[in-house]
């Protein structure tokens, strides 16, 4: 027996939050689950009163601009609200290793990593569309719907930054703070003498 259709989540209810890292579409071998920064700063900031805001959006920029240590940027921020607002640190520690999964892919495909936004932007012109329809009508009018204002769409999306790199993410390549390695095994820092 199926829920009342009241208690079912509707066509556009998702988890939010959830990045392009955790959809392994063209089989990836190196796809893992991604949070979303934008919809994380989100739900910390909310976890704070207004008169945080401003550092907490400092010290959250610190942790994802991080060059070559995010985690201590991490740890910084863990200390700065942590005391005080145990459930906003939390928030950021929690999902840490999903949060700082876009630096396992070269450092020119962050700016698309990092947020969900071009997904959501895709399909917001077709739940405007059918907001304003009151619905597709059939299931087969909604699909052609949806494709038609999809394609048209895509005329506007931006490119992928460094497209040549995309064939080696596919590969398998590994990339460590967003370089290249060339072989996995190697020490990445110089050693000191």
């Amino acid at each position: 027996m199926r829920a009342p259709r009241h208690a079912r989540p509707g066509p556009g209810r998702r988890r939010r939050g959830t990045g392009l890292l955790e959809r392994p579409a063209g089989g990836l071998p190196q796809a893992r689950e991604g949070r979303c920064w934008f919809h994380k700063t989100a739900n910390v900031l909310a976890a704070l009163p207004k008169s945080a805001h401003p550092g907490a959006k400092k010290a959250l920029a610190e942790i994802w601009n991080a060059e070559d240590n995010p985690h201590a940027a991490a740890r910084a921020f863990e200390g700065a609200y942590g005391a005080k607002f145990p459930k906003a640190a939390a928030k950021i520690t929690d999902d840490l290793d999903q949060l700082l999964a876009f630096y396992d892919y070269p450092a020119e495909h962050w700016v698309h990593l990092r947020t969900t936004n071009p997904i959501e932007s895709t399909f917001a012109t077709v739940r405007h569309r059918t907001k304003i329809t009151k619905g597709p009508g059939s299931r087969a009018a909604g699909l052609a719907m949806a494709f038609k204002l999809i394609e048209s769409a895509q005329d506007r999306w931006r490119a992928v930054n460094a497209p040549h790199l995309v064939a080696l993410v596919r590969a398998g390549a590994t990339f460590i703070n967003g370089k290249l390695i060339e072989r996995p095994g190697e020490n990445t820092e110089p050693e000191a003498a």
